[in-house]
């Protein structure tokens, strides 16, 4: 259901593309980005802006002294170069147009409630916004969540359709990685008691709405070196068209200033100048469709020169809540007496398997206990193991080894039955718990984890792009290992500790790989804090959520093929329009050149190759040519070029063949076109250069 409703999401974005309100938003922007302070952000387009006032100065010269034919032709000139300005103005306020659009749909949802909150005298109703950090509330079915915050006590379905899009409710508890609510949705159950971890204007969804409208001036760092390098090349055409006023006046072939700036403008990189904004934009926004917001720009490139991904097992690439399905006493045990330990020692375990520990042995061996009065030893990372001190009794269950370490420090004895208990549950991907009372093993809980479906076709996709997977989980070898074979992946890390992850993930690093990780756990923060590319499910932890770059709103993994695909596409767009806009080039020089210089030089009529009628008409289809392009060309790059996982010398390949090619033969159909159609309709009526 949370891929269709990404699907549903990305066509949705690209029916909307053109709507009437959108369109009309970007028409007026497009008017009010013409002022110099904001096209200073653009050399190019700002040169183009120059030369279209200048030519503008130009025609109304020659109407004041009544040259009507110099006129109609500057006139025309400078209308089309305002056109060029304008339309790049149009293709990055229509990229911003989505993005504003997303983010009044997320601040509508936003509500002012008011909230229940905790205090030692009882529940007192506040208005939400007085919330501080740390502060607990009461909500209860029909209630809005009025912050940011940790589910503490309770589970309850929430409606979270007003941040995700996604009408299903999703279970949200205390305890494991599904804990983390988002202010502004809605507990459609039950009741839970949340501690607010964020204040006003810190929030989760504040933070969205800022990021989608702050979209419009990030700039990641190849677009920022493509920027420079488009403007090195207009300052070079600048500096060889300035010389060639001289050379006119010496040659006796003089050429207006008019004339001398479209030269410019057709030969400088217009066509990605006006486009380049438009693309980086729109990659935040395609990734918004698939309802993943990414916190900054340069993630989303990363995204796409990824080598190495690290999925979490829990929650990633199974469902997250592993069940107890059986209790193994050990051979010559009582398994009511295993059953009565692992109640005891789950009594205080929120977490999802804490809870399944009991239910079980409640149900099916009718167990009772009591922790009142218990000390809890809480699970930790370090230890990997949890349960309760009372009475002078230690109660404990873990991983195996941690509570065979356990048990001999307290002088008892490992059975050797108990390895092969816990690595036959192993071999067939459970998690085995081990079960002990002070110097004594009980027997082994068997977990059994749930693999999401359709990873391992997606993970298949990953491979294909060149991708390395690597499944990263807290379990043991065996259990790593036969749970990696079921879903596909090409290698596991097995007991991983946070500090485990961080050095792994710098071990790749430093070998030139580019790392991406996707987890949900607060153990998983450290390490999302140090890969390049750092995805959090929403449905994680605070902590999580707070080290990621990318935040997946359906916390469904399998989005990371959007991701990455999202991020190639951005960088084969850039470069596919970079290769169309520099092979244009060459039949503007075909046009305009030899238009320039006929006169004085009768020779150069032999590269009027697409015999064009006039030079005053080749150069005005030039122009023309010049300004409708960017039109023609931002839907492709506003829904990007299309993706397909292959090697990056197919990739390149590709893109010269079609983007290169494909933009030196266009410009000579479409220049002769519209020669054509000026001499027809008579726009050009004598040589006026």
């Amino acid at each position: 259901m949370q891929a269709e409703a990404g699907q549903r999401g990305s066509r949705r974005g690209a029916s909307d593309l053109w709507t009437r309100e959108l369109v009309s938003r970007a028409l007026g922007e497009s008017f009010r980005k013409l002022h110099p302070r904001w096209m200073l952000h653009n050399p190019v387009m700002f040169v183009v802006e120059i030369g279209s006032a200048l030519t503008a100065v130009d025609a109304f010269r020659y109407l004041f002294t009544g040259h009507l034919a110099s006129f109609n032709f500057t006139g025309q000139i400078s209308i089309w170069l305002w056109l060029t300005v304008l339309f790049a103005n149009f293709a990055e306020a229509m990229a911003e147009g989505r993005g504003q659009a997303q983010a009044a749909a997320l601040r509508r949802s936003r509500t002012e409630v008011m909230a229940k909150k905790v205090t030692p005298g009882g529940v007192q109703m506040v208005p939400g916004t007085s919330l501080v950090k740390g502060d607990v509330v009461l909500v209860e079915a029909g209630d809005v969540i009025p912050g940011d915050g940790d589910v503490i006590e309770g589970v309850a379905a929430v409606d979270e359709s007003a941040i995700t899009g996604e009408s299903a409710p999703v279970v949200r508890e205390s305890g494991g990685d599904r804990s983390a609510v988002t202010g502004g949705t809605l507990v459609i159950s039950d009741q839970i008691r949340v501690r607010i971890s964020a204040g006003r204007g810190e929030s989760f969804l504040d933070r969205m709405i800022a990021l989608i409208e702050g979209a419009t001036r990030q700039k990641t760092p190849n677009e920022i070196a493509l920027a420079i390098l488009l403007a090195g090349l207009t300052l070079i055409f600048l500096v060889v068209v300035v010389t060639l006023a001289p050379f006119s006046a010496y040659s006796h072939a003089a050429v207006s200033v008019t004339v001398l700036i479209a030269l410019l403008v057709c030969l400088a990189p217009t066509t990605i100048g006006g486009l380049l904004s438009a693309i980086g934009i729109s990659g935040m926004n395609r990734l918004l469709q698939h309802n993943v917001v990414a916190l900054s720009g340069r993630a989303i490139e990363a995204a796409g020169d990824v080598n190495v991904i690290l999925l979490d097992k829990t929650g990633t690439l199974t469902l997250g809540n592993r069940q107890a399905v059986e209790f193994r006493p050990l051979p010559g045990g009582d398994v009511r007496e295993l059953a009565g330990a692992a109640l005891l020692s789950s009594l205080a375990d929120e977490t999802p398997e804490g809870r399944s520990i009991v239910t079980l042995a409640r149900e099916q061996y009718h167990a009772e206990g009591d922790a009142s009065g218990a000390e809890v030893v809480p699970f930790t990372a370090q230890s990997r193991m949890s349960g309760i001190d009372r009475a002078g009794q230690a109660i404990r269950k873990g991983a195996g080894d941690s509570i065979a370490g356990f048990v001999r420090a307290r002088g008892g004895d490992v059975p050797p039955e108990l390895e092969a208990m816990t690595a036959e549950i192993a071999r067939a991907g459970g998690t085995p718990l081990v079960v002990a009372v002070d110097d004594r093993c009980l027997g082994v809980i068997y977990l059994k984890d749930v693999v999401k479906t359709g990873i391992r076709e997606r993970l298949a996709a990953l491979r294909r792009a060149g991708i390395r997977t690597v499944m990263i989980t807290g379990d043991n070898p065996l259990t790593a290992q036969t749970i990696a074979g079921e879903v596909g992946v090409d290698d596991f890390l097995a007991q991983a500790t946070p500090e485990r992850k961080m050095e792994y993930i710098q071990a790749q690093k430093a070998e030139g790989y580019l790392v991406a990780m996707v987890g949900d756990g607060t153990n998983d923060a450290p390490a999302l804090a140090h890969a390049d590319v750092a995805v959090a499910m929403n449905t994680g932890t605070m902590a999580a959520r707070e080290a990621g770059n990318m935040i997946d709103l359906d916390s469904n993994p399998q989005k990371l093929i959007d991701i990455v695909e999202t991020g190639k596409q951005i960088l084969i767009t850039r470069g596919a329009l970079t290769t169309f806009s520099v092979a244009n080039d060459v039949a503007k020089y075909f046009a305009i050149l030899p238009a320039m210089f006929v006169v004085a030089f009768p020779g150069l009529q032999a590269l009027n190759i697409m015999h064009l009628t006039s030079p005053d008409t080749a150069i005005l289809s030039a122009v023309i040519f010049n300004a409708l392009i960017i039109p023609f060309l931002i839907p492709l790059a506003l829904r990007g070029v299309s993706y397909r996982p292959a090697s990056a010398a197919t990739l390149l390949r590709n893109n010269l063949l079609v983007y290169g090619l494909g933009g030196l033969a266009l410009p000579f159909v479409g220049i002769k076109l519209i020669d054509m159609a000026v001499t027809a309709l008579h726009l050009v009526q004598t040589a006026t250069r």
